[in-house]
């Protein structure tokens, strides 16, 4: 493939873990100015890119990058499982490396080569106190004191977990925004719906925060595996179908781990013509 010529642009990687889509910008090859215009001009999918996260590479100290995550809304997120995977994927072939430290404002993550071009990131622990996630009040985080009974878990980033009879039949669309803005959440939060269709398999569907309806969230997949092991509906292995595919959760002493595939589809260049209009 040859080079793409520079045209005093931005360079961009779009990727996807599932359909869980993504703009990687990579930092390290050339300063980026992001800003919350930008990202949310970039996820237009109609006058921008589109995607349902945005994620900056830079310099990462210590560690072999640093992952800065924005929402489709502009707003900052401190995880995104699913990108996490891709970029881990990218800097492994690019580097020939197997393994990776990777930080985050969620902290030091581990990835992995999990064979069959299959990528594992360590998502950290689960956040299981109220304060953490962070909910709006003390509560018991396994029973919240919402219609359904969901289970709330931090990644990072706040979930909420509805377990259901069928996942199918609830209208996500508006289902998921009810909850996103819920009082009890004061940051927000993913929404998911899922149903235990066997003792290490969920079928999970997500709404994610500032974005909306995706084929897949890692962040969501972890929170998922966590909930449901915690109300002792399955083991703390379990595999995650999503609409966009199938990801392994396994909750370990070290953290929780995420195992899936990953697609680096194209590279492109934002023209200066489109930077300078915002």
């Amino acid at each position: 493939m040859p080079a793409m010529q520079d045209t005093g642009g931005l360079t961009f990687m779009k990727m996807h873990g599932l359909g869980n889509d993504f703009v990687v910008v990579d930092g390290r090859v050339r300063d980026v100015d992001m800003t919350p215009a930008l990202a949310t001009a970039l996820a237009d999918r109609h006058r921008g890119v589109g995607f349902d996260q945005l994620a900056v590479i830079t310099e990462g100290g210590n560690a072999d990058a640093h992952l800065t995550f924005y929402n489709a809304d502009g707003s900052l997120s401190a995880a995104c499982g699913n990108a996490t995977r891709c970029i881990a994927r990218h800097i492994m072939t690019q580097t020939g490396q197997t393994a990776l430290r990777l930080t985050t404002d969620r902290g030091v993550l581990l990835a992995e080569d999990a064979g069959h071009g299959l990528t594992s990131v360590n998502m950290g622990p689960p956040q299981l106190d109220w304060a953490d996630i962070p909910l709006a009040a003390a509560m018991d985080t396994l029973h919240l004191p919402i219609e359904g009974e969901p289970v709330a878990t931090g990644m990072g980033n706040p979930h909420c977990t509805f377990f259901v009879d069928d996942a199918e039949a609830v209208d996500l669309a508006s289902f998921g925004p009810i909850h996103e803005h819920h009082p009890l959440y004061p940051e927000r939060t993913n929404v998911q719906v899922a149903q235990v269709i066997g003792p290490d398999r969920i079928r999970m569907r997500v709404w994610e925060r500032g974005t909306g309806i995706t084929l897949a969230s890692g962040s969501s997949s972890c929170a998922t595996g966590v909930a449901a092991a915690r109300r002792g509906l399955t083991g703390r292995k379990v595999d995650i179908v999503l609409d966009g595919g199938t990801l392994v959760i396994d909750w370990r002493e070290d953290g929780v781990w995420m195992t899936g595939g990953t697609a680096h589809v194209f590279d492109g260049v934002l023209t200066p013509a489109f930077l300078e209009a915002l």
